[in-house]
């Protein structure tokens, strides 16, 4: 399938829909914004796509918990739908508020199999705080996840205010030994961040910035990959432009973000 068809869900806050869509038809896809309530109206849609897309922004304002509401509005709704959507070869993407969206739908990790019910959790900061800045992460080598093929490491933006993941011990344990925390946070110099901020900017346990499931077709991340697809949109553009400069190298288009998309799309050529 050379352009997967990609539905990118909308509404109630969500705010990243325009630029996610357009990372992945950048890198390929056919893209289609639709608001969760014509989804509801409409059920059999989802048939008709190969990549289900739930992006960043603050569904229902994050008044009851960062992509609680949301969550149980499809469990409400499309439950069935999603259960025959995963069943399909078919792969699911959620960034930030799309990430907490598929933990509280119990989408990922899904250790038992999906039932609709959380397995670990994403919690407040520990710093409290809201947090926008640059990171860098290291992907495990082990993860089955699709998206993250290839890839070694990403410097890539994070913005949120609940992204400090959170599982019982005994579920840790299996997340780590199948290799289902598919990012972590690190320094700079690629040495694990241990939970020091800034370079794990939440407190995540373990520096998990992404899991996903045993299948490895469903990822949630909390950094923003869309917002770090270009080389102009880095933090430190203007430092690497002058260096590559200085080395007689071309300064390149792309960034490290779009790797994410361009997997997806790959894995279904």
């Amino acid at each position: 399938m050379a352009n997967p068809q990609t539905l990118v869900l909308t509404g109630y806050g969500i705010n990243c829909e325009e630029e996610t869509s357009f990372a992945f038809e950048k890198t390929g896809a056919a893209t289609r914004i639709i608001h969760i309530n014509d989804l509801i109206e409409n059920r059999k849609l989802l048939d008709e796509y190969q990549i289900l897309m739930f992006p960043g922004g603050f569904s229902y304002g994050d008044d009851t918990g960062s992509g609680k509401a949301l969550a149980n509005r499809i469990k409400n709704n499309l439950l069935d739908e999603i259960k025959n959507f995963m069943e399909r070869d078919t792969l699911i993407l959620g960034i930030c508020n799309g990430f907490q969206v598929l933990v509280n739908l119990g989408v990922i990790p899904a250790l038992k199999g999906f039932s609709g019910t959380a397995e670990v959790s994403l919690e407040y900061n520990r710093t409290f705080r809201y947090q926008c800045r640059w990171v860098d992460v290291a992907v495990n080598p082990q993860s089955p996840s699709v998206f993250t093929r290839g890839i070694e490491s990403m410097h890539i933006p994070v913005a949120h205010g609940e992204g400090n993941f959170f599982a019982p011990g005994d579920v840790l344990a299996e997340i780590e030994q199948k290799g289902l925390s598919t990012m972590k946070y690190i320094r700079p110099d690629g040495r694990a961040a241990e939970q020091e901020f800034p370079y794990n900017p939440n407190g995540a346990v373990n520096d998990i910035a992404a899991l996903c499931s045993v299948n490895g077709r469903v990822m949630g991340m909390m950094p923003h990959p869309e917002r770090g697809m270009f080389f102009t949109q880095r933090n430190d553009w203007t430092y690497l432009k002058e260096k590559y400069k200085r080395e007689g190298k071309e300064l390149p288009e792309y960034s490290d973000g779009i790797g994410i998309f361009r997997n997806a799309v790959e894995y279904f050529k």
